[in-house]
């Protein structure tokens, strides 16, 4: 406990177990290897103590911001600096090489689009700069849904305990000693507003402090989540996935900055797309209903005080109750807005880079099998608002954007005038034509990049031997990301390797 905790906190906590009675004891004595570990415990408690006072202030205001994004940094940047690998700053070789590769990306883009660039300059940040500028915009994202379970549940306590509690918690809520209460914390709807405050709190700042060594770009998840309009990339981690991958790094940073600029220039030009997608998941918030008896087993099965354990229990995902036809309605609006946002953006990169990065169509592949896998971004959003968005739609979004093209980059970018402009996505293949035009495949190309991933790559991985859709195409020939066959000579294999 002393280790845990520090010689005050450890030894008090110490003699509270002392003054339990034998029985209970005895069971806790059984179950000590569920005590945290010490690092994850100074780095929680060092949070808590560093935001306490503004976390209570949060819990008894009822204007207050449910998440404390302050309390979420606390955490999400101790985290961080608890890695091997930390970096608090940027050299200046290079915050150079990459100013270089977003200048390239630029000038390609402006070949590829018919946008602007954003107001003001695509960034070169460090892990910490991307928790500081990100955590406000995921927090924004969050709240509409975070508020509507802290709602559901104060209700639930309300319905159960009446508007008061009688001066203390006893019984099971307590354990076996009675824990006094302030009279200003005697309202169910207050104490499931702290509890909702720190453990959204926490599960951001947890989140955030994973995916602060994983997200290469401000725009990785799709959406403006970043104070920069113009975008900006995390060096460090591009630097690594550039090894990862065993490309140069030059080609990587130009290949995310192109990803990154792409988003960025679409977000500046089509203004209403942000406040759409925060229409959308306030209306999903709205008929959110939470499975009380999934938040108590997720509770029961919080073994330790690390971050994780405790925000699994307000995870969205594991205790909202079944979603009903409203939502189901509004989350495949968003799946849709979403994954036309990502197939515009990797229609124009592909064209905006296939002269001039060797290993292009490589790269685009992976992001693909990212999206299969469920990166850091894709996790992160199913857990606070419960969206998932399916692959197979991305590809079948960059199909129509590819088609489009062929009219034109002013005429295909001038459906983002109006969100009633937009193309639908079809279940054919992307072609924009009526579905019984063109025969379905009987490929699941899921199912295969599943296989893939698991090491079962089986005997077909081109698209063009069964006549079936590909990733290439819907034809079985490389249709060059523009819609005009590109070069139809022999379909590219988007699974060979990067060399």
């Amino acid at each position: 406990m002393i280790d845990a905790f520090g010689p005050v906190e450890g030894e008090t906590a110490w003699m509270q177990f002392q003054s339990l009675p034998d029985s209970v004891k005895q069971q806790m004595l059984s179950q000590a290897d569920a005590l945290p570990d010490p690092s994850q415990a100074k780095i929680l408690m060092n949070a808590i103590n560093s935001s306490a006072n503004s976390l209570m202030r949060n819990a008894l205001s009822p204007d207050a911001p449910t998440i404390n994004v302050d309390f979420a940094k606390d955490l999400a940047q101790s985290r961080l600096r608890n890695s091997d690998d930390y970096q608090s700053t940027l050299t200046a070789a290079d915050a150079d090489r990459m100013r270089d590769a977003i200048s390239e990306a630029n000038l390609w883009l402006d070949s590829s689009m018919a946008f602007e660039p954003a107001s003001g300059e695509t960034a070169a940040w460090t892990r910490d700069m991307w928790i500081d500028n990100t955590l406000p915009g995921w927090a924004k994202i969050a709240t509409p849904v975070v508020d509507k379970v802290c709602q559901s549940l104060g209700a639930v306590f309300a319905e159960r305990f009446g508007n008061s509690f009688d001066g203390e918690i006893q019984g099971v809520f307590a354990g076996p000693v009675s824990i006094p209460i302030p009279d200003d914390m005697k309202s169910p709807a207050v104490i499931m507003r702290m509890v909702g405050a720190l453990s959204f709190s926490l599960q951001l700042g947890s989140i955030a402090g994973s995916m602060a060594s994983e997200v290469r770009g401000s725009y990785d998840q799709g959406l403006p989540i970043g104070d920069n309009p113009a975008g900006a990339i995390i060096v460090q981690n591009a630097k690594a996935y550039a090894g990862e991958l065993d490309i140069e790094e030059r080609e990587m940073f130009t290949f995310l900055a192109l990803i990154e600029i792409a988003h960025a220039r679409l977000y500046s030009s089509a203004q209403w797309l942000p406040s759409r997608f925060e229409t959308l998941i306030y209306k999903y918030s709205r008929s959110i209903t939470v499975d009380l008896d999934s938040m108590e087993e997720q509770l029961r099965d919080a073994s330790s005080m690390d971050p994780e354990s405790i925000s699994g229990a307000v995870n969205l995902s594991n205790v909202a109750a079944q979603n009903t036809p409203e939502q189901q309605e509004v989350l495949a609006s968003i799946e849709r807005l979403l994954a036309l946002v990502e197939g515009w953006v990797d229609c124009v990169v592909w064209r905006a880079g296939m002269a001039h990065l060797p290993h292009l169509d490589q790269l685009l592949e992976m992001r693909r099998r990212e999206r299969v896998e469920g990166g850091p971004a894709e996790q992160t959003l199913e857990s606070l608002i419960g969206l998932h968005v399916h692959p197979k739609t991305m590809r079948e979004a960059q199909k129509v954007w590819d088609t489009l093209t062929a009219d034109g980059i002013e005429t295909r970018d001038a459906h983002w005038n109006h969100p009633d402009l937009l193309p639908d996505i079809p279940s054919d293949g992307g072609d924009g034509k009526p579905a019984q035009t063109k025969p379905k495949t009987s490929v699941d190309w899921d199912a295969e990049l599943d296989k893939l991933l698991n090491g079962d790559e089986g005997n077909n991985h081109n698209g063009a031997s069964d006549g079936g859709d590909s990733d290439t195409g819907g034809d079985g020939t490389d249709d060059g990301g523009d819609g005009t066959g590109g070069d139809t000579g022999t379909p590219r294999n988007p699974f060979g390797p990067l060399d």
